[in-house]
């Protein structure tokens, strides 16, 4: 009943192209973005997306610079939510204002793969400014999407 939720909020092929964004976006920082989307929750959005950060291992990347976009579907509820190293550079809620403005406008108009793909996209951008890509940059954390 879950995943049936969840495929008819993104497809296969839309799941697909999300990851392509994330690896594209991933691209020009070390900075790492998840996202993770489940059916129902009892927890406040914001506590359960940090919980959610925290099961992924979000906390343990070398810069503390992992973002995640958290959806509750039966909620309808996002977060987005940036690690420690990110806040100590910027106001957090202010630096993701604008992301995720961009994100509920086209989920509110049933673009959810557009809306993620361009959060996902300027997510990284703002992260390039302050987490720029290094020589050693690695992967630290999976591109695909987490489901529950």
């Amino acid at each position: 009943m879950a995943l049936n939720k969840i495929r008819q909020f993104l497809s296969d092929q839309d799941e697909k192209e999300i990851v392509q964004a994330i690896t594209q976006a991933e691209k020009n920082t070390s900075g790492e973005i998840r996202v993770h989307i489940e059916t129902s929750s009892k927890d406040e959005p914001m506590e359960r997306a940090q919980k959610v950060f925290h099961n992924l291992n979000m906390h343990q990347t070398k810069d503390r610079n992992a973002v995640l976009f958290y959806i509750c579907l039966t909620n309808k509820a996002f977060v987005i939510l940036g690690d420690e190293g990110i806040h100590q550079k910027v106001q957090q809620e202010d630096f993701w204002n604008g992301t995720r403005e961009l994100v509920v406008n086209h989920f509110k108009q049933g673009l959810y793969k557009q809306g993620l793909i361009y959060g996902i996209l300027k997510a990284g951008s703002k992260l390039k400014v302050y987490f720029p890509t290094t020589d050693n940059n690695t992967n630290e954390l999976s591109n695909e999407i987490s489901k529950a």
